[in-house]
């Protein structure tokens, strides 16, 4: 992928904005591909572009999602994910410092060696490997970015001293339990997040979080990784953490980053510890203040030369070592360890005979352990697909779908739930490769399902456990304030949630019903005319007026039992629907051929989108006058009509177009406009906005009649083709000026 494109490193603290600059810079190319440390954080920035840009326009791909529509132009990825052989404009990679982690570091020191974008490549991460940065780049931009709001150290607090909008750290899932179940004797309850979460499961408790249904946090070092929360301080319960080896203290660097999480934009944030611990020592405090740390020495680097001729030569080419002494040979990876454990197994080693059988093997030990048993049970179950592979060619769907079954059970407390979200992990990440199972489509969708239910119910027994339900009784002219009231909301929007949970109610609460929604495809939803969204019979919401025509908002007008957070994860899918919406509506003007155009060419399309498909000439006199012959090819080609008095796209003429583009007109809209159902229709005296409304859906007025533009245009045409071509300008439409159309 590598070319010699520009190179960029934008380095500094949490909270300085570095995502957010590479998602806006990457929406301005037409093509981009972002990666992402965590598969938590990879959907978030996934659900934030595809509700600017549409979801049909994004993929999001990791080990275990992969959600590609036909055409993609943006692909949001886990950088272990980044498919590699796509070629597009701009990459970034994010929190590139974790090139020197002991375990991942050297995937992300591969994407810094070998990631590049056509046009243009960002690196983001810490200022503690600018100096590796700068050997390994040599003729990058690094830019510095300050935090943008100020970070300071809060003392000690016991759990009654908390703030409202704090977050507990801890770094075990014991800890973790114990410090939620303390807050919800004390305080009410709290939200509960882990890496072991599917991204559902995360997402509904943040929303629980975010929407105020809640007033604390308690969660690992998942929070640390660029997720966007709205956080006043952080505590942290524990000082150490196993690292898979041993317990030791986490470094200067790895506190500041989750405390950096404290703080949004320009608000101040604050961190300490949760008493009995002691306050951080002063010279900790400051380093976390000022963001200063001792610089990485070296990145973390792996062999991407291999030789597959043989299992022992495979090993050797893993264990070769690097050129330069700022890199380091990994030590120890999952795929290393599985290899090992296998080159001793004597079925193994008698079917991978060939560098094919090879390259299979391999592929399997990168399975990941997400159930993170010993090495050996890991080891087994790679195996187990290996030998299958070789003797079938294909995982036997049978087999397939009885380890599938196994954890397709939404019964059972957190910690069985999260076994099973852990094996279901497994099986979606072997199913969505297409070359290992037959029908992978339907085995992922399988998957996804079962996943979704773990991670509703999962949601259900986080609640039940972690949030206080008993509470006051609300007495007449008497309002309950506080978690309490909050509580009381909620109790009955959850309680069929939880009974369904445990598997004794067969009908879906609309608690459950609304989660489905948030990852159902666009073709579950409908809008009509008046801008109304439904999906199965019910209205969800309504367009409202957004930035302009073709960028409305979205107002969730569902009724029924739903949490506020809920209905904040529902706005976010419902403004990625309208953004598919409009993206069906333009298809052709924003397909690879209209790329091709000239700017002129792109000007009058832009004019065209914004005007709804339909536009009077007297409006692009400049683009006309500028298009170039392979413009009026490729126009043409897309469907783009110029006339005498109008310019319009054929496709956005259909049934279907002209009700989504009433849609958007009656979502800004002073004058609201139902669909014509005559191409031609009597008219009176028109003000200046009623001429408006009917050009959104495509009619002219054209005397005492207004007719649909196709038309109107149609014997115009044939009478100019009968008479000697000659230059003419453009007649603008009476009571319409030249300028843009004003907003309703």
């Amino acid at each position: 992928m590598a070319t010699d494109a520009p190179v960029t490193a934008l380095l500094g603290p949490t909270n300085t904005g570095k995502t957010h600059r590479a998602v806006e810079r990457m929406l301005e190319h037409e093509s981009g591909m972002l990666g992402l440390p965590l598969r938590l954080l990879a959907r978030e920035v996934y659900d934030k572009v595809s509700a600017r840009v549409g979801e049909r326009r994004v993929a999001l791909v990791t080990g275990e999602e992969k959600r590609v529509p036909a055409s993609p132009a943006y692909w949001i990825s886990t950088v272990e994910a980044m498919p590699m052989d796509r070629r597009v404009d701009f990459v970034a990679v994010d929190e590139i410092q974790l090139a020197a982690h002991r375990e991942r570091g050297h995937v992300f020191t591969d994407r810094l060696l070998h990631a590049r974008g056509r046009v243009e490549t960002w690196f983001l991460g810490a200022e503690t490997v600018r100096s590796l940065l700068s050997e390994h780049l040599p003729g990058a931009e690094l830019r510095r970015h300050p935090r943008l709001s100020r970070l300071r150290h809060a003392g000690s607090a016991t759990l009654g001293q908390l703030p409202p909008r704090s977050a507990v750290v801890a770094f075990s899932m014991a800890r973790v339990y114990e410090i939620a179940e303390r807050l919800r004797r004390r305080r009410g309850g709290a939200a509960v997040v882990l890496g072991a979460l599917s991204p559902r499961a995360r997402n509904a408790q943040v929303a629980m979080f975010e929407a105020g249904e809640v007033d604390h946090m308690v969660a690992t070092d998942a929070i640390g990784m660029g997720l966007n929360l709205d956080l006043c301080h952080v505590a942290f319960a524990d000082l150490e953490k196993f690292d898979g080896k041993r317990l030791r203290p986490l470094e200067p660097a790895e506190l500041a980053q989750i405390a950096g999480r404290a703080g949004r934009h320009q608000n101040d944030g604050t961190f300490g510890t949760l008493a009995p611990l002691p306050p951080l020592p002063d010279h900790l405090a400051r380093c976390i203040e000022t963001h200063r740390f001792a610089p990485e020495r070296r990145l973390i680097w792996r062999s991407r030369a291999l030789d597959t001729s043989s299992i022992a030569a495979l090993i050797a080419s893993l264990e070769r070592g690097p050129q330069k002494s700022s890199l380091r040979r990994v030590e120890q990876a999952d795929d290393t360890s599985a290899l090992r454990a296998l080159s001793r197994d004597p079925e193994v080693v008698a079917r991978a005979t060939d560098p094919d059988r090879v390259d299979l093997l391999w592929e399997t030990c990168q399975i990941p352990d997400y159930r993170q048993l010993m090495p050996e049970a890991h080891a087994r179950l790679v195996r187990e697909v290996f030998l299958e592979l070789c003797e079938r060619g294909r995982l036997g769907p049978d087999r397939l779908a009885k380890h599938i079954r196994r954890v397709d059970d939404p019964s059972g407390d957190i910690e069985t739930l999260l076994a099973r979200m852990a094996g279901i992990r497994t099986w979606t990440y072997v199913a969505s490769h297409s070359r290992w199972v037959d029908d992978p489509g339907h085995f992922q969708a399988v998957t996804r399902g079962v996943e979704d239910r773990l991670s509703d119910a999962l949601h259900a027994r986080l609640i039940e456990r972690f949030v206080e339900r008993s509470r006051p009784k609300k007495q007449a002219g008497v309002p309950v304030d506080g978690p309490w009231a909050r509580a009381f909301e909620r109790d009955e929007a959850f309680a069929r949630l939880l009974v369904q949970a445990r598997g004794s109610a067969p009908a879906e609460s609309d608690e459950a019903w609304v989660a489905g929604l948030i990852d159902a495809p666009h073709e579950r939803f409908s809008v009509d005319a008046q801008g109304s969204v439904r999906a199965a019979g019910r209205e969800l919401g309504r367009l409202t007026a957004g930035a302009d025509l073709v960028s409305p908002e979205v107002r969730v007008t569902l009724e029924g039992d739903v949490s506020t957070g809920a209905r904040v994860r529902l706005t976010r899918r419902l403004v990625a629907f309208s953004r598919d919406l409009v993206a069906e509506l333009f298809a052709p003007l924003r397909s690879p051929r209209a790329a091709e155009l000239s700017p002129a060419g792109r000007g009058l399309v832009y004019q065209l989108e914004r005007a709804l498909g339909t536009l009077p000439s007297g409006r692009a006199t400049e683009q006309l006058a500028a298009l170039t012959a392979n413009d009026l090819r490729i126009l043409a080609e897309i469907g783009v009509v110029i006339g005498q008095r109008a310019i319009y796209s054929t496709s956005a003429l259909a049934p279907r177009a002209l009700e989504h583009r009433a849609a958007l007109w009656n979502a800004r809209a002073e004058v609201p406009i139902t669909v014509p159902q005559s191409p031609s229709f009597p008219i009176g005296r028109l003000t200046p906005i009623e001429v408006q409304a009917l050009w959104a859906v495509g009619f002219v007025p054209s005397g005492p009649r207004a007719e649909r533009v196709d038309r109107l245009e149609a014997p115009r045409r044939r009478r100019r083709r009968r008479r000697k071509k000659r230059p003419r300008e453009a007649v603008p439409l009476p009571g319409v000026t030249d300028g843009p159309l004003p907003r309703a």
